[in-house]
């Protein structure tokens, strides 16, 4: 089989992965589409600092338990597959079904993360293992390439949620990649606004305005705390979703009074922040991770209505001998914003943002 692997910080294309059996429980799906997450090059670049900082944590699931970086490791987490076969004694779609599934594997000890394994390939792969009680049918007629998406979307969902935010109230969202695009679509559902983005890149620009923002800011200008002051709105949420050093102390700053901050970026590196401007401004913060099964389902729900249009993030596809190739091409804000792999796809078509 098939797959692009991880191996000492570079995806590396093989021809030689072991053919898949589903178990009881499981079902084998051929991979239509998987989109290639923010997340996983930041894996890529810090996977050890990731393993190291997972090692520490407690009282909440590690995503990399077990892990051993000196081996390959399977990716690819916003998958939509077709249905081969099911497991014995499992009921499942029947096969030619299209389903997509939360990135989670059901175990003995309960429901186990999905995003890095050495031992079983994920959505950059010809073929994926997939829980069958998770499985979640994409509605008929809806673009595969679009319902890839479900699961980043529910990312922005579940921050917005998170947030305790009403209709009709102003929000700003500092960097406009998948994360925060995901995140303006969801306030622009609920109805939320105006929506200031923050981006350096006027590519990004372009698309958070495409995907619901009513003004977009170039940080290298103008302040996004100066820009809610000259457009006038009352923003008290302010969503971080640039993931680097320095950004919480300059929002805790720099917002209103009561301001509620719901964190979405990863910073991997300590941070400093001054409590005192928090104090001050008696200021909340919200960290966030991820979407819960109903979210999963709803973010889906909303595409294939066509209450959120995702089109406008896909920038990209490639085959699974072109991952490498998207991985770097994606550190270009400029070039792309979701690229897709599609193990059907033997070419790399041209940028489109």
């Amino acid at each position: 089989m098939r797959a692009s692997v991880l191996r000492n910080g570079s995806m590396i294309y093989r021809d030689d992965v072991e053919d898949l059996v589903p178990a009881k429980g499981q079902v084998l799906v051929n991979v239509l589409a998987c989109g290639v997450c923010g997340g996983d090059l930041h894996f890529a670049e810090h996977s050890a600092q990731l393993v190291e900082l997972a090692g520490q944590l407690r009282g909440a699931p590690t995503l990399t338990d077990g892990l051993d970086l000196s081996l390959d490791v399977f990716m690819g987490h916003e998958f939509v597959g077709e249905v081969i076969a099911a497991g014995p004694d499992t009921d499942a779609p029947a096969p030619g079904s299209v389903v997509t599934s939360m990135p989670a594997l059901l175990t003995s000890q309960g429901m186990a993360p999905r995003l890095y394994s050495n031992t079983t390939p994920g959505g950059y792969a010809e073929k994926m293992l997939l829980s069958a009680p998770l499985l979640v049918p994409v509605p008929n007629g809806l673009d595969p390439r679009l319902a890839a998406l479900t699961e980043p979307m529910a990312v922005g969902l579940h921050a917005v949620n998170k947030a305790g935010i009403d209709p009709g109230t102003g929000a700003i969202v500092i960097g406009c990649g998948p994360a925060g695009i995901s995140i303006i679509a969801s306030l622009k559902a609920l109805g939320a606004g105006p929506i200031i983005a923050s981006d350096f890149s006027p590519a990004r620009r372009r698309l958070a305005m495409l995907m619901g923002a009513d003004n977009v800011v170039d940080p290298a200008t103008e302040s996004v705390f100066d820009a809610g002051d000259r457009i006038g709105t009352d923003a008290l949420v302010v969503f971080e979703a640039v993931g680097i050093p320095k950004i919480l102390n300059e929002i805790v700053r720099e917002t209103p009074m009561g301001t509620r901050i719901v964190v979405v970026g990863g910073v991997m590196e300590p941070d400093v922040l001054v409590p005192y401007f928090g104090i001050a401004k008696e200021a909340s913060f919200q960290f966030v991770q991820a979407y819960s099964p109903a979210e999963f389902t709803e973010s889906l729900r909303r595409i294939a209505d066509g209450e959120v249009d995702v089109e406008p993030m896909i920038t990209g596809e490639v085959g699974l001998e072109d991952v490498g190739l998207a991985f770097n091409q994606l550190r270009n804000p400029e070039r792309h914003c979701k690229i897709l792999v599609r193990p059907g796809l033997t070419t790399n078509p041209t940028p489109t943002l």
